[in-house]
């Protein structure tokens, strides 16, 4: 997604002349296909490889397009005698569209990137130039609306793109940057939202707390707000965001879980010591009516993958990595709750202990 903004924020101010995408691959690949890079009269932005082929592709770019996009096949095996050109050692084959700017087709894209830096979803369909036959795109809103489609392109013919795969169209979903919700605007938050910013989420920093709220202290983060739980409404919260839950103080960290949990975000993490979290979602299951079992299946905690280390920067890498990994769909073993840790922690004493212990300190 970081990418995907440096590409926007190039093409936005005037400097692009070749669009190179990825569309497909066979063997080993250091990019996935989708991966982009845009060249323009001052560098470029993107990458398609591991830093091996963006010198020798963006040298030819323009040179390549001049009678319009074409396709090209780049190996990355270390075979001297290969027919394809370029083998660099990484173990498989590279097929690239580039496409010159300044055409409908290439704004038409461009326009669905930005949209999608903004929350709006999209469909992309482009027949790719192989056989003589020339570039030719379709872009086709979340509610099914033909946004764009080339001259000659019927709607009958986009119409079967969507519904089937075909080798001479590249499809592609472009959706939004992950959403990142930050609920606790303290010191340990920072870290949190740098290593989220680096990634290309969209960040929101929220807390009650109007001194610790304060966008001068969040700079990577997109918006910033004063606001308690019982103002939740106001994040618009759905399931494709990810939230942490850090404010360090029970009584807020109880009524955001309430508040957050019947929601189920695609990732919802709690700071804190197990013992502490198994009272806050014994409480939470009972304020939400939710079974303990059902709280501890929406929750990560205690927060953040076990990779050790100590301190701020550290956490906020465990909490970004776990974060990453459930929303990629790729989460390891993790250390979260089960429903007999709550009992266990609810049966020694509850919450009241744990409040009055805090208070007393």
């Amino acid at each position: 997604m970081v990418e995907r903004r440096q590409i926007v924020e190039r093409w936005s101010r005037g400097d692009a002349s070749v669009l190179v995408t990825l569309v497909r691959t066979e063997g080993s690949s250091y990019r996935r296909v989708g991966a982009r890079l845009l060249a323009g009269l001052d560098g470029y932005a993107g990458t398609i490889s591991g830093g091996c082929l963006e010198s020798e592709v963006t040298k030819r770019a323009v040179w390549m397009v001049r009678d319009g996009a074409v396709m090209e096949r780049y190996s990355t095996m270390f075979d001297d005698t290969a027919d394809v050109p370029y083998g660099l050692g990484c173990g498989g084959t590279l097929d690239l569209l580039l496409e010159p700017a300044r055409t409908t087709e290439f704004t038409a894209l461009m326009r669905g990137l930005e949209a999608s830096l903004a929350g709006v979803r999209a469909t992309v369909l482009t027949w790719l130039p192989e056989g003589g036959r020339r570039l030719r795109r379709a872009v086709v809103s979340a509610n099914g609306e033909i946004v764009f489609r080339s001259d000659g392109l019927g709607v009958d013919e986009i119409e079967a793109a969507l519904e089937r795969d075909s080798p001479e169209v590249f499809a592609e979903r472009i959706v939004p940057p992950q959403r990142l919700v930050v609920v606790g605007a303290g010191d340990d938050a920072r870290p949190v939202v740098s290593m989220a910013s680096l990634l290309g989420w969209s960040v929101v920093v929220v807390d009650g707390r109007p001194q610790l709220a304060r966008s001068e202290r969040f700079p990577e983060a997109e918006r910033v707000l004063v606001a308690s739980a019982a103002e939740s409404t106001r994040l618009s919260l759905g399931t494709d965001d990810a939230v942490v839950l850090m404010t360090h103080s029970y009584e807020q960290d109880r009524e955001w879980l309430a508040a957050v949990l019947p929601l189920a975000p695609r990732y919802f993490g709690v700071l804190g010591a197990r013992h502490r979290s198994s009272l806050l979602v014994g409480e939470a299951a009972a304020m939400t009516g939710l079974t303990v079992a059902a709280c501890c299946e929406r929750i990560y905690a205690p927060v953040g993958l076990d990779l050790g280390g100590d301190g701020p920067a550290a956490i906020a890498l465990a909490v970004i990595a776990e974060a990453q990994a459930c929303c990629m769909g790729r989460l390891p073993s993790s250390r979260r709750l089960s429903a007999e840790d709550v009992a266990e922690q609810m049966e020694r004493g509850g919450a009241s202990r744990y409040l009055q212990a805090q208070c007393a300190l």
